[in-house]
């Protein structure tokens, strides 16, 4: 199941600064960016953050799963919870670097 765009916008309207954040789609489902840095992957209607040690105690009731074939397993963030968004947003955004621009390919 893909994610839907209905649930993308919602994703996005729940976002502590929703006017900070923007969507790309990559790997078939969605990474949101919040100040141009990468902090969440949507996919099949679910929302993710990457597992790193920062979060371990803000997320550590959380479940966690794979977003998509091959990729680590993240927690699962429940998107209602305005004050674990926060929280989560603010721990990770100071942590994460931005990405790096890719060379343009030259003609041959």
């Amino acid at each position: 199941m893909a994610t839907t765009k209905d649930y993308l916008d919602y994703v996005l309207e729940r976002l502590p600064e929703p006017e900070a954040a923007r969507c790309r789609k990559m790997f078939g489902e969605y990474m949101v960016y919040v100040n141009a840095k990468p902090l969440l992957i949507v996919c099949d209607n679910t929302v993710m953050v990457k597992k790193v040690p920062e979060l371990a105690d803000l997320m550590k009731d959380a479940p966690d799963g794979v977003p998509y074939e091959g990729a680590k397993v993240h927690y699962i963030l429940d998107i209602e919870n305005r004050e674990l968004v926060r929280g989560v947003i603010a721990v990770l955004e100071p942590i994460t670097p931005l990405p790096k621009k890719r060379a343009k390919k030259k003609d041959a």
